[in-house]
């Protein structure tokens, strides 16, 4: 197993988490209102609501890190894909 190799699973695996929880924080933005208009007999509504929240609270940073890692990652591959092409070429004299 190359280097590089090793670097595109790594990757891989990395961007395969990274959309699972795009597609689970699209999920959850799907069940969120931008204003409820409540009495006091609908609480329950506004507890899922307030619940929907702390999830989204607590996966926005973990998908801005995913992505930066997942983009910092490809730009790495993509780099050593340049050198090895251009140490591995021939010059003419």
């Amino acid at each position: 197993m190359t280097p590089m190799f090793g670097l595109l699973v790594a990757w891989g695996v990395l961007t395969g988490i990274l959309i699972i929880l795009m597609i689970y924080k699209s999920t959850l933005t799907m069940h969120e209102d931008d204003s409820i208009c409540l009495n006091e007999n609908e609480s329950q509504m506004q507890r899922e609501q307030n619940e929907v929240l702390a999830k989204m609270r607590k996966i926005t940073p973990i998908v801005k890190v995913l992505g930066a890692l997942s983009g910092v990652m490809i730009l790495v591959i993509a780099g050593l894909f340049i050198y090895q092409g251009l140490s591995g070429a021939t010059t003419l004299q």
